[in-house]
Formats: structure tokens, C-alpha cells, sequence
């Protein structure tokens, strides 16, 4: 049995999304705008680019901007969770956000959303990049956190 004394923890927000991840939801994207606030390394808004979206992605604060879009799509920063799913129900618009699958049973998430949030599970761990690279060992597993998404269950697995 692996025990917690063997792992070192820091508390590290650089971890990018790989296009992957991305792929895997397009077919319940919207067509639209697309803003993605959480800038990282710049490559998520490239990847939704590639995959014939409209985006809005720039190195800017997303608790001082607001933009015009359809939907905002992203992994952000999982230190400021709370803060970031808060000013989502402000803003009131339609969301996906990749968090830590632990975050379903925080009190925030519930009282701020209560029934309102969909989840799609991944069909496996999604493995971050950090410099480009692919990390290939993420502890945590994740989902995609849906708001207004209108998606066929509340509950929806990803296809292998």
C-alpha cells in the first residue's frame, strides 16, 4: 500500500491542458464564441483554434474582464477553485471546467450550484503537460464541470 509520506506535494498551477482533453468534448461544445480566461502557456486557446472554434484567449484577470461569448471552457487554476467557481455563477453563463473529481463534495460547489452543474467523466486520467511535456504520472483523477450545458444526462461518460 503507497502511503502519503513517499509523494511530494507543492502547490503548482502550471499544468497545462493537453489538446487531447479538448477533443474529447467538442461534440458537446456549442458553436460560438469560446472565452478561455486561464492564459497558462497560451496553447489551450491554439488548440481550440485548430479544432475550428472561435476563441477568446489572452494573458488577462479573470476576476477584472468579462467578454462576450458563448461559453467559457477551461482548466484553471485549482488553488483559487472556490474563487473562480463563484464568479462563474456571477457571470451566469455556460461553463466546462476541468477540476479535481475530489471538488463534487466540497461545500462551495454545493452551495453555489446545488443541482445546477453536470459532470462528464473522461474515459481516463487526464495526463497534464508542464513545459510542453507531458507529465505521464497525475495523481488525481478529474472531470469536466458543466453549467447550462444542456447535456443528454447529468451524469455522462466519455467515449474510449
Amino acid at each position: 500500500m503507497a502511503s502519503f509520506h513517499t509523494k511530494t506535494f507543492a502547490v503548482d498551477d502550471d499544468y497545462m491542458t493537453p489538446r487531447t482533453a479538448w477533443e474529447q468534448i467538442t461534440q458537446y461544445v456549442p458553436d460560438g464564441v469560446i472565452w478561455e480566461p486561464f492564459y497558462g502557456d497560451g496553447a489551450s486557446g491554439q488548440h481550440w483554434r485548430e479544432l475550428g472554434y472561435e476563441v477568446i484567449h489572452q494573458a488577462e484577470d479573470f476576476f477584472k474582464v468579462e467578454h462576450a461569448c458563448d461559453i467559457i471552457i477551461s482548466n484553471p487554476p485549482y488553488s483559487h477553485k472556490r474563487d473562480i467557481f463563484e464568479r462563474l455563477r456571477v457571470l451566469n453563463k455556460p461553463f466546462i471546467m476541468i477540476c479535481p473529481t475530489a471538488m463534487i463534495h466540497t461545500k462551495y460547489l454545493y452551495e453555489t450550484f446545488k443541482n445546477d452543474i453536470q459532470i462528464m467523466i473522461p474515459p481516463k486520467r487526464i495526463q497534464f503537460l508542464q513545459g510542453g511535456q507531458a507529465l505521464n504520472k497525475c495523481n488525481f483523477d478529474c472531470f469536466y464541470y458543466c453549467y447550462k450545458m444542456n447535456l443528454p444526462h447529468d451524469v455522462l461518460f466519455l467515449p474510449r
